[in-house]
């Protein structure tokens, strides 16, 4: 009977805070700051998403109103982001979610969230890579460059594909970059950042003089059934874009690496997001503008594609070449927060503790590789398109499990409070976790199948290695 009892006690068992500061001092402690930290997140949130998302989600969900879609996803956002300034003030630790979960809920939710956050930063990874592909092939394109179809996609053998090599050339260019040290790549990171900002402004500016006015109506078309249009699909399409908002996550997974990160890390946050949603909403309003939204079904360049069928060819190949910048300055960013959240795992023994250890440079070397080595597994077997509703599943239930931890973080006597503080508590913590809640039950069945099937693994992995081969049990005996 005691077997049993020590067995389920390890589920809620806490991280100790004098531990973590202790593990985490291997890491670069003094790397980033406010403008280091803000361009990680911009590059992250408006990576792919930008140039790619809005198209589909017209075309798919919302039609015209796509907007509509970012302000909402932007608001639930917002509310999370509230939380997670708390929690990266006061905790400012590696693994993010699943390092404050483990702190306040117990070892076993703090699995739950990384296990979510796992999906969410292998499958970016690999989504961002395939986009970067696309955009490759598609300014290639333009100068008669046909890439054979074979190394051009997913492992697909009745249409002749078995291999995506332009995503594969992306995660080894970052892969090998990172292993260098996080301090000359996000000197590189600011400077990529930058030169997209200027092209999405660039974009809008010259989409402008394209727009026909007709194709804003309806601006909610009707609903044809299910979540194809009317609120419901703005809802849906919502839910959708929150693969876009990822950023603040990833952003937060580097705090043990910021330099007084109760200030910087919250500050980069809110910059993060604010940015974010101007370009988004900008960048939506006006490709939807351009031409009608049912015109963006299957393309996979929309942003371009629509300045190369207005005539404006030359700004279309810059869009390009900055789109292949951008995404490149996401891939660095989901690639610096998932090795953070494995090498958080690893340091606690709930994956291999190899993932837990750093080179001389002070980075966890052996967790970036096995991301990059997975990441591009996933990206060569599965369809990437099925797999970013898996993102937008896990980054909701990481931001429900933040969102009313706050409550439960206030109540800790031994956590250090003195940073920013997330306003109108409790009543705030409640609705940013109901909000994520509710956008987590619009995504569709596939994002939810899958979403359990992968909890259903991830509980299995925490039963028979993570409880055997947790650190605490050394603690403990």
């Amino acid at each position: 009977m005691s077997g049993k009892i020590s067995f389920f006690r390890k589920f809620s068992r806490k991280a100790s805070l004098k531990e973590y500061t202790r593990l985490d001092q291997r890491l670069d402690g003094n790397a980033l700051g406010t403008k280091e930290l803000t361009a990680i997140g911009i590059g992250t949130v408006v990576g792919a998403a930008i140039f790619i998302i809005p198209g589909v989600v017209a075309a798919n969900y919302a039609g015209p109103a796509v907007a509509i879609s970012f302000i909402i996803a932007a608001v639930v956002a917002g509310l999370s982001a509230l939380a997670y300034a708390e929690f990266s003030s006061a905790l400012p630790f590696a693994g993010s979610a699943y390092t404050w979960s483990n702190i306040i809920y117990g070892e076993f939710w703090g699995w739950v969230a990384g296990w979510a956050l796992l999906a969410e930063y292998l499958i970016a990874l690999a989504y961002s890579a395939s986009a970067w592909s696309a955009y490759i092939r598609g300014f290639l394109s333009t100068f008669g460059i046909s890439i054979p179809k074979a190394i051009s996609g997913t492992f697909n053998p009745k249409a002749g594909m078995f291999f995506d090599l332009f995503a594969v050339i992306a995660i080894l260019i970052v892969w090998f970059l990172l292993s260098r040290g996080i301090r000359d790549t996000a000197r590189v990171e600011n400077w990529l950042v930058v030169g997209k900002i200027a092209v999405i402004i660039l974009f809008i500016a010259v989409g402008l003089t394209a727009i026909n006015i007709h194709n804003y109506h309806p601006f909610i078309p009707e609903n044809e059934g299910g979540t194809r249009f009317g609120w419901s699909g703005i809802i849906a399409g919502a839910s959708q874009i929150f693969f876009a908002y990822i950023g603040f996550d990833m952003m937060t997974s580097n705090a043990a690496e910021a330099r007084n990160a109760q200030r910087t890390v919250p500050r980069a946050i809110f910059a993060t997001l604010g940015l974010a949603t101007m370009l988004f909403i900008g960048a939506s309003l006006v490709m939807v503008g351009m031409f009608k939204y049912t015109k963006y079904t299957n393309i996979t360049d929309p942003a371009a594609w629509a300045l190369r069928q207005s005539g404006h060819l030359f700004v279309a190949n810059i869009l390009s070449l900055v789109a292949l910048v951008g995404i490149f300055s996401m891939l660095i960013g989901v690639s610096l927060g998932g090795s953070r959240l494995m090498y958080a795992l690893g340091r606690d023994g709930l994956l291999p503790i190899a993932m837990g250890r750093t080179n001389k440079s002070g980075t966890p070397s052996i967790a970036l590789s096995v991301l990059a080595i997975i990441s591009i597994i996933l990206g060569a077997i599965f369809p990437i398109t099925l797999l970013t509703n898996l993102v937008s599943a896990g980054t909701l239930i990481a931001f429900t499990m933040i969102s009313f931890g706050v409550i439960v973080l206030r109540r800790r006597d031994d956590i250090d409070h003195s940073g920013f503080k997330m306003p109108l508590y409790p009543v705030l913590p409640v609705i940013a976790g109901i909000s994520s809640l509710f956008l987590f039950f619009q995504l569709n069945i596939d994002a939810k199948i899958l979403a359990g099937f992968w909890f259903l693994i991830g509980v299995l992995v925490y039963i028979f290695y993570g409880t055997r081969h947790s650190i605490k049990n050394k603690k403990q005996n």
